[in-house]
């Protein structure tokens, strides 16, 4: 691409390197769509040029499970003597005991405050109905955390002691966390059994990489100056390590077991798919299946109870300027002990008999079947509109979509004419103002608009990766990229990997607009920050299972019920860094901007925006790996595509599938990180930081 700005005649003003990967996408898409009659294989990858990875991913790793089966029956049969003894800690003790404890726990972490969230969450828990589920929910975190924590400690402190192994580990983490949820259930299965064993493992191993990284960064950030202390002081290396370095890392340590405990909360909820266990998130999965909206969303509520308490009270214990009140232990010991002598002269209501809520939960049955005979055709209305003139050209192009029955009229060759010649005339209007680029890219938008993200050739879709790659991150990020792609194109998972792509991307493209915005608004007017929030702050507490719930009750199983679901999951990083950005310009910038005399207008805009652009990167990357992750959650309630395999693969214990499809997954969300990191390096450099 180089080589042509250098071969254009003097004085031609050369291409930027965007304009130069544009271009040569332009190029090969317009190649690939004037070919297609002659040549159909540039645009479908032929069947006959498939390999079989799939079916060679499954017999390999069915091999390899089938030898180490023996040994993880083993452990899951020792796995089930904490299990049974934390659920008969929990079951058995009684419940003004576990209320009263967590909210005495609360009141040394935190005050009162703290006590009266643990005292009114626990007392929803136990009016909800739900009590017993949520004990042995909560026995399925108290046994997996312990593990994921020593694994986590164990991979942070190696990474951090053998420097030899550290990229490598890293490389580890972030294929653990880019893999789907559901792909670790596949092998587990076969491995575990049904039952709760395999939400615990997979608990585990889903919630080892936070604590990793978070081990590594404390110790990383240590003051050299500790250092030098401990090794003055004649310890061996152990003693330096677990005597002084951890000590002193205790505070970001504590960050990863507070994102520890989120993690493993979240997994064992997704792990109640294979059923076999009476939890809470088997009652949620069961009363969706069922269309009991109203018990969905108690038992949605309890999760999210649970998740808020889990986070305050680790957060606390995480803060360095917190400090604990030695005089509130005493206290707390006296009411502990006065309230076991008092239950011995009180005989108990049984907890599951405390279904206070159940009322409740039944109004808003009914209330939620009048709101949808009322409102039915509005919302009928706004689902169609969104899907017929949104989505459904998006994924299959405006000459598909637009039908008599959906647009009340045919798209003809004349259209596509018009479209490509407007978005030309466009595109020529930018570059003669000399924004080459987004004239080109403004060519290829209205291309991809007509012909649909699930029928792009396949030639356009790897060159453009390559072309975004080599922008951001030179030639090694572009072969990457390729690389990876094209074992998706042979394995087969080309069709499901696009489909994939178009529900994501659009979601992600909604929720960079409207978070950005609502961002942005935050930053201009902070009044809306302190509303907005604490909104944020429950949304990013919710287990992802919950999201589900809301959109259901009101757009029932279905594409657009599952593009609101990521959505609201993967809104929250983009409005957050977006303010972040706008808000912390440095002083000496805006001084220089008010003694120039420009406005606010002017300001936000060349200097906050330009300034913040690295961070808002940065968010839009963490909102693409959000979409990620809830597409396979969202395979519940009805989407297409890679998340929907990794699910069916799930029913059918198809280990090959399931880990294939995962494999896609994973490698769409790397590769869409890797290419915004890119990006986002870049302005950092341009910027000077």
């Amino acid at each position: 691409m180089s080589a042509l700005a250098d071969t254009m005649p003097a004085g031609t003003p050369r291409l930027t390197a965007g304009a130069q990967a544009a271009l040569v996408t332009l190029v090969v898409g317009a190649v690939c769509i004037a070919l297609e009659g002659v040549a159909p294989w540039l645009v479908a990858w032929p069947a006959a040029w498939v390999l079989p990875l799939t079916d060679w991913v499954g017999a390999g790793v069915t091999w390899l499970l089938e030898a180490i089966k023996p040994v993880a029956r083993a452990l899951a049969w020792v796995m089930r003597y904490p299990m049974d003894w934390a659920n008969a800690a929990l079951n058995g003790t009684p419940w003004p005991i576990l209320i009263g404890a967590v909210t005495a726990l609360g009141w040394y972490l935190g005050g009162l405050a703290m006590a009266s969230l643990g005292l009114f969450g626990l007392g929803f828990v136990l009016a909800s109905g739900y009590w017993a589920q949520g004990m042995n929910t909560l026995a399925l975190v108290a046994v997996s955390v312990p593990l994921a924590l020593m694994l986590g400690g164990a991979i942070g402190i190696l990474a951090h002691e053998v420097p030899r192994v550290k990229n490598a580990l890293l490389a580890v983490l972030d294929v653990m966390q880019t893999v789907p949820t559901f792909a670790y259930l596949t092998p587990l299965l076969l491995l575990f059994g049904f039952g709760p064993v395999v939400g615990l493992i997979a608990s585990a191993i889903y919630a080892a990489p936070p604590m990793a990284r978070n081990v590594l960064l404390g110790l990383e950030r240590i003051d050299p100056e500790i250092k030098e202390a401990a090794v003055m002081a004649g310890g061996t290396r152990l003693q330096q390590l677990f005597q002084v370095e951890i000590p002193s890392a205790s505070t970001q340590i504590m960050v990863g077991v507070n994102q520890c405990l989120m993690a493993a909360l979240s997994m064992v909820i997704i792990a109640a798919v294979i059923g076999g266990f009476n939890d809470i998130g088997w009652e949620v999965l069961l009363t969706m299946r069922k269309a009991q909206f109203g018990q969905s969303l108690l038992a949605g509520m309890v999760i999210v109870i649970f998740a808020i308490l889990i986070d305050r009270m680790s957060s606390t214990l995480a803060a360095p300027e917190a400090r604990r009140h030695s005089a509130r232990i005493a206290w707390i010991i006296l009411g502990v002990s006065v309230a076991a002598t008092a239950l011995f002269w009180v005989r108990l209501p049984d907890a599951s008999a405390l279904a206070l809520l159940d009322p409740v939960a039944e109004r808003m049955d009914r209330g939620l079947t009048e709101f949808t005979r009322a409102n039915g055709a509005a919302l009928d209305a706004f689902k169609n509109g969104a899907m017929f003139y949104v989505l459904l050209p998006l994924r299959i192009g405006l000459d598909q979509a637009v039908l008599p029955f959906t647009w009340g009229f045919a798209w003809t060759p004349a259209m596509s004419l018009w479209l490509f010649a407007g978005g030309a005339a466009t595109g020529l209007v930018l570059a003669v103002q000399g924004r080459i680029t987004a004239g080109l890219m403004v060519v290829i938008a209205a291309g991809m608009l007509e012909t649909g993200i699930t029928n792009l050739p396949w030639p356009f879709v790897l060159t453009g990766a390559a072309a975004l790659g080599w922008v951001a991150g030179g030639r090694r990020l572009a072969l990457l990229s390729v690389g990876l792609l094209g074992t998706i194109l042979i394995s087969g998972l080309w069709d499901r990997a696009l489909l994939s792509l178009y529900l994501s991307g659009a979601a992600v493209f909604a929720c960079a607009v409207l978070g950005g915005a609502i961002g942005l608004a935050s930053a201009v007017w902070p009044p809306l920050w302190r509303v907005v929030r604490p909104v944020c702050d429950m949304l990013q507490t919710i287990p992802l299972f919950v999201f589900l719930i809301p959109v259901l009750m009101v757009f029932q199983i279905g594409e657009f019920s599952a593009f609101l679901a990521i959505c609201a999951y993967a809104i929250v990083p983009m409005i957050r860094y977006t303010r972040h950005g706008l808000v912390n310009t440095p002083d000496e910038l805006l001084e220089a901007a008010v003694a120039s005399g420009a406005t606010e207008w002017q300001i936000l805009r060349d200097v906050r925006a330009p300034y913040a652009a690295p961070t808002i990167l940065l968010g839009l990357n963490q909102t693409i790996l959000y979409a990620f992750a809830m597409l396979v959650i969202a395979a519940l309630i009805g989407t297409t595509g890679l998340g929907q395999s990794i699910y069916l693969a799930l029913g059918q214990a198809d280990v090959g599938l399931g880990l294939s499809a995962g494999a896609a997954m994973a490698i769409l969300a790397f590769v869409a990180d890797r290419i915004v990191q890119g990006f986002a390096e870049e302005r950092r450099q341009a910027l000077g930081l």
